[in-house]
């Protein structure tokens, strides 16, 4: 199978480049399965239902979320009606919506994609999130229920992104990282077979200080006195993900590369 990883999705810029140019990434990738996290997409905080869908139709198969699940309240009752929209697999019972879920492709096959939040420095703070994922695994284990599993570690520190995925290692497909929107270097494939990168950067702006306009961030850091809201940057947007290629018997990742795509960063394409 081969699937297809893109990180959060910051502002107008990055949404409108995943609307356009998801169709053709996905046919030239010839992706099974396409997986975004909308985390950042409605003004930068937060999803609402009319995105959702949008980035549906435009090839998503499932879209994620994290620690701005809620920010937008409209999207509170498209949690609980919309399978395909995950929040934190880790939040408490009763939250409106779901954490993970066995989906389709169009040939009929399974993926599992569970999308836990980490704990450090992260608000806000809910349950382990390695136990939260340790159930799921142990209810739906890769090759018996599930032709894949792919796992969205939404969280702040590389350590604890790092540490998912030798924890799930030999039990799921691929664990990206997301939430930091800078991606980094380190694909792989771990021992046991699990395809890790610690985070799969954003798809937004560049040119700004992790998606935002630049200048409240500066005045943040060097003034220590907010003086405004933080305002998604503008400008040409960068797709990065990461896309892996799963063996069907075991459903354990036999290649893995990070994609990025347009705007400001060196292009790179997923040679298999």
């Amino acid at each position: 199978m081969r699937i297809l990883f893109l990180g959060d999705v910051v502002g107008r810029a990055g949404r409108q480049a995943v609307l356009k140019r998801l169709p053709a990434i996905r046919e030239r990738l010839r992706a099974d399965f396409v997986i975004v996290n909308g985390e950042n997409a409605a003004g930068g905080f937060g999803i609402t239902a009319a995105i959702a869908d949008a980035f549906f139709d435009a090839g998503a198969d499932v879209v994620t979320t994290g620690n701005h699940a809620f920010d937008q309240r409209e999207a509170m009752l498209h949690y609980e009606r919309e399978a395909r929209l995950l929040r934190p697999l880790n939040y408490p019972d009763g939250t409106p919506g779901r954490g993970g879920g066995l989906f389709e492709t169009a040939d009929g096959r399974k993926v599992l994609v569970l999308a836990p939040m980490g704990q450090v420095h992260m608000h806000p703070l809910l349950d382990n999130p390695f136990s939260a994922v340790g159930r799921e695994l142990d209810a739906c284990p890769l090759g018996e229920c599930a032709d894949a599993i792919v796992i969205d570690m939404h969280a702040e520190i590389t350590s604890e992104k790092m540490a998912m995925g030798h924890f799930c290692d030999g039990r799921a497909s691929l664990v990206a990282g997301s939430h930091t929107h800078v991606p980094t270097a380190d694909a792989q494939i771990l021992p046991g077979g699990t395809a890790h990168l610690t985070d799969a950067g954003m798809c937004g702006d560049y040119d700004s200080v992790i998606g935002m306009q630049k200048d409240e961030p500066l005045r943040r850091f060097t003034g220590r006195i907010p003086a405004g809201r933080f305002t998604p940057a503008g400008g040409a947007a960068t797709i990065c993900g990461v896309f892996v290629a799963t063996d069907d018997a075991s459903g354990l990742a036999t290649d893995v590369a990070p994609l990025r795509a347009g705007g400001r960063l060196r292009e790179s394409w997923p040679a298999f």
